[in-house]
C-alpha cells in the first residue's frame, strides 16, 4: 500500500482543508468586487497613492476562544499581522469584535489582544464588545499599507517553492498552533516579519502566502490555485522541528510561517535572508504549467490535488 497516498487523504479529510473548501460557497454568493488583488488572497489591496491599502480580517473558533481565552485574543492579532506582511505591507491598527458571556472572560481575550499589540506594534483603536452574550465569539479587522505587494496570483511555471518558518516554539496544546511568538525576545516577532516587504521593494518575490490553519500543503494548495498553475512538493524537504510528529506538523498553523514563489535566480539571497534572522527556510518544489499538486516522499508519489478537475476555495 502507498503510505503516502493514505497520509494524503488524511489531510484531504482534515479540518483545516474542509475550512478553505468551504470558502468556495461564500464565494459563489458574493459579486465580484473590483479591486487590485483578486478575492482569494490574504487581504484586499485597494490602491491608495503611490501604494495599497490592505484591509483583512479574521474569526476566531468559537471552542478556541472559550478555553484558551487569552491566547485567542493573542492570536486574533497575531494572525492578521502575518496576512498584512504576507502581503508585503506593514500592520497600521486593528480593531475587533468580542462576544463573551461576562467581564472577566472577555478581560482575558483583551489582555491577550493587548500583549501581541506591543508585541507587534499596532495598536488596537477601538472595536465592539458585548459582555452579555450566550458564546464566545471573537473577530479582528486590520488595516495596513504596502509600497510593492506580494499576492498569491503571481507565481509562474519555473519558479522555485520555498517555505520559511519559525522553528524555535512549541504546540499550543491540544491545538495545532505552533507558537514561536509568545516569550520571544522583545522585537524578534516584529524585526522577522519585517523580511517580507522588504523582499518585496526588493524585487527578490512577488508571490507569497502565510501558513494558515490548511499548514503548509494547504497554504501551498491556495497559492497554486490562484495563479492557475501547479507543481511537485518533496514532503522530505519540509523545515520541521525535531521530535514532532510528522503528519500533525503538515496541519500545523505557525505564528511564522510563508510558502513563497521564487524566480531561480533570488532562490540564494531570499533563503540567506532568511537564515539571518535564525528562520529554517529551504527549497521544497518547484511550480509548472501542469495544474497537478504531486507530493513525493521517501521514494512514494501521491497526487495531492488536481486543480484543473477539482477546485480547492474557487478563488477564479
Amino acid at each position: 500500500m502507498n503510505t503516502l497516498a493514505v497520509l494524503v487523504e488524511r489531510l484531504r479529510e482534515s479540518r483545516g482543508f474542509r475550512h478553505k473548501r468551504d470558502i468556495s460557497h461564500v464565494l459563489s454568493r458574493l459579486p465580484s468586487a473590483a479591486q487590485s488583488v483578486a478575492i482569494g488572497d490574504d487581504c484586499a489591496a485597494i490602491p491608495d497613492g503611490d501604494g495599497y491599502l490592505l484591509f483583512a480580517i479574521e474569526g476566531m473558533i468559537s471552542d478556541f476562544v472559550r478555553s484558551m481565552p487569552w491566547f485567542a485574543g493573542y492570536s486574533g492579532v497575531m494572525v492578521n499581522v502575518s496576512d498584512i506582511y504576507a502581503m508585503g505591507g506593514r500592520p497600521l491598527a486593528v480593531v475587533d469584535a468580542l462576544w463573551s458571556g461576562n467581564a472577566e472572560d472577555a478581560g482575558e481575550v483583551l489582555a491577550g489582544m493587548a500583549a501581541a499589540s506591543a508585541v507587534y506594534g499596532v495598536p488596537v483603536v477601538g472595536g465592539h464588545s458585548n459582555v452579555r452574550s450566550d458564546g464566545a465569539q471573537l473577530a479582528v479587522a486590520i488595516v495596513g499599507r504596502a509600497r510593492k505587494l506580494l499576492t498569491s496570483f503571481d507565481a509562474r511555471p519555473g519558479d522555485v517553492l520555498v517555505m520559511a518558518v519559525d522553528l524555535r516554539g512549541r504546540f499550543e496544546e491540544p491545538y495545532p498552533f505552533w507558537n514561536a511568538s509568545v516569550g520571544a525576545p522583545a522585537g524578534r516577532a516584529r524585526a522577522d516579519f519585517e523580511l517580507l516587504p522588504a523582499l518585496a521593494e526588493d524585487g527578490l518575490c512577488d508571490a507569497a502566502k502565510d501558513i494558515s490553519m490548511a499548514g503548509a500543503l494547504g497554504t501551498a494548495l491556495m497559492l497554486l490555485e490562484c495563479s492557475e498553475v501547479g507543481a511537485r512538493i518533496d514532503l522530505d524537504a519540509l523545515p520541521r522541528p525535531a521530535d514532532v510528529d510528522f503528519e500533525r506538523w503538515l496541519t500545523a498553523f505557525p505564528s511564522f510561517g510563508f510558502v513563497l514563489s521564487v524566480r531561480g535566480e533570488h532562490v540564494d539571497e531570499v533563503l540567506a535572508r532568511f537564515a539571518s534572522r535564525e528562520i529554517a527556510g529551504a527549497v521544497i518544489g518547484e511550480v509548472d504549467a501542469s495544474r497537478e499538486v504531486v507530493v513525493t516522499r521517501g521514494g512514494e508519489t501521491a497526487l495531492l490535488w488536481n486543480l484543473q478537475e477539482e477546485p480547492f476555495i474557487c478563488a477564479r
